[in-house]
């Protein structure tokens, strides 16, 4: 699928024309989108799950914290996370991260090609606060421990291979993962407020045992070139790997991070931002900035997980905000695509959609109790664009 740069156009409920800079050229000449508009329309009113959907599309709980997932025996875990799916066979497998500590880990559960839950177990065990992560071409899952000198951890999807630990990753506060199998290349984010964008250059591609780190180096402006350095030291001690190398760029709290065709898109949740990185031309610019959004309240704020559809879609998870999956068109329309209601003390986590694109998974961290133990894991099915 073809992208462009998002955003040099026009944004729900605010007039192109109030945007200003590099970010919003162009802006001026394009046609302002109407307040709930986007590809899919508005949001209809709660169903019977608290979520707020558009029309044609329809929610299920898939499974609860501390209580079986459902035709099986497996608890799920606590606070659940970071997510991605992957085929089998003629059905697939959704995993979910588990962001507590101590314990952490992961978990999986297995759908039939009907979308019939037929299994759920763990994947990874004595881990601790394990948040976003990243799936890779090879079809394991890297699961990322968001604490300070925190690993990479290669997993599993199936639950048949133990998971391994992946140190020359590096050590640092981790959060999401992307992998690029153009360059070869696996991009970390950092979840710091003095924190940095990393790339793991495995030696061999689909080996991830040994390789080099490097980080991100670039001017202060939020937009311009960049170029890779060495991390001297990867495994952070005693110096973290964020101060190893002058010149790495700083971003206020690295969230999630998506790569499709010659970009990175990540998210940082201190100054509400999407970046967007131009591998192809060696550039990185933002692609949405919530302080730019004048004339009315922004369509997106606690930018968080981010993941891509079939169409070209970006899907924002918010962390707080209005509870919403926010989507980002290639159109460079920003509307919501689902609300969830009741449920302020938490966040949203982990969206995913199953392979063949119909059916979108996504986790309430904490639910209505706004407590770890009472999150909430849904999949959402519907007309999605192809």
């Amino acid at each position: 699928m073809e992208r462009r740069s998002f955003l040099r156009g026009a944004v729900i409920g605010t007039s192109a024309a109030a945007f200003g800079g590099t970010l919003w050229q162009g802006a001026a000449s394009a046609a302002p989108a109407q307040p709930g508009a986007g590809p899919y329309g508005a949001l209809g009113s709660a169903d019977a799950n608290g979520i707020r959907l558009p029309a044609g599309f329809t929610s299920r709980v898939i499974a609860r914290s501390g209580q079986k997932v459902a035709s099986t025996s497996y608890t799920w875990h606590n606070a659940p996370d970071g997510g991605a799916c992957f085929a089998d066979g003629s059905g697939w497998i959704y995993v979910s991260n588990s962001e507590i500590n101590p314990s952490g880990g992961a978990s999986a559960v297995r759908f039939s090609s009907a979308g019939a839950i037929t299994g759920a177990y763990r994947i990874l065990s004595g881990t601790r606060t394990n948040c976003a992560g990243g799936k890779t071409p090879w079809n394991t899952w890297l699961s990322c421990e968001e604490v300070s000198l925190g690993y990479v951890y290669e997993t599993d999807p199936w639950g048949v291979q133990a998971a391994v630990r992946r140190d020359a990753m590096g050590r640092f506060k981790h959060e999401a993962a992307a992998a690029d199998p153009v360059r070869k290349a696996v991009y970390l984010t950092e979840d710091e407020s003095n924190g940095c964008l990393y790339r793991f250059l495995p030696t061999t591609w689909g080996d991830l045992s040994s390789g080099t780190l490097q980080v991100l180096v670039a001017g202060t402006a939020t937009a311009g070139s960049f170029s890779w350095a060495n991390v001297p030291d990867p495994d952070g001690s005693p110096t973290a790997t964020r101060s190893q190398v002058s010149g790495a760029k700083r971003f206020n709290g690295g969230e999630g991070c998506h790569y499709a065709n010659d970009t990175v898109w990540f998210t940082t949740k201190g100054d509400n931002r999407l970046w967007q990185l131009n591998l192809t031309s060696g550039t990185y610019e933002l692609a949405y900035d919530d302080s730019l959004v004048t004339g009315g309240s922004a369509p997106l704020t606690g930018v968080d997980n981010v993941t891509g559809s079939s169409s070209g879609d970006l899907f924002v998870a918010e962390d707080g905000g209005n509870m919403e999956i926010c989507l980002i068109t290639p159109d460079d329309v920003v509307a919501p695509f689902l609300r969830i209601s009741g449920q302020s003390g938490s966040e949203i986590t982990g969206p995913a959609f199953s392979p063949d694109g119909r059916r979108l998974y996504f986790s309430s961290q904490r639910g209505t109790s706004g407590s770890s133990s009472g999150g909430i894991t849904y999949e959402v099915t519907g007309p999605f664009r192809a």
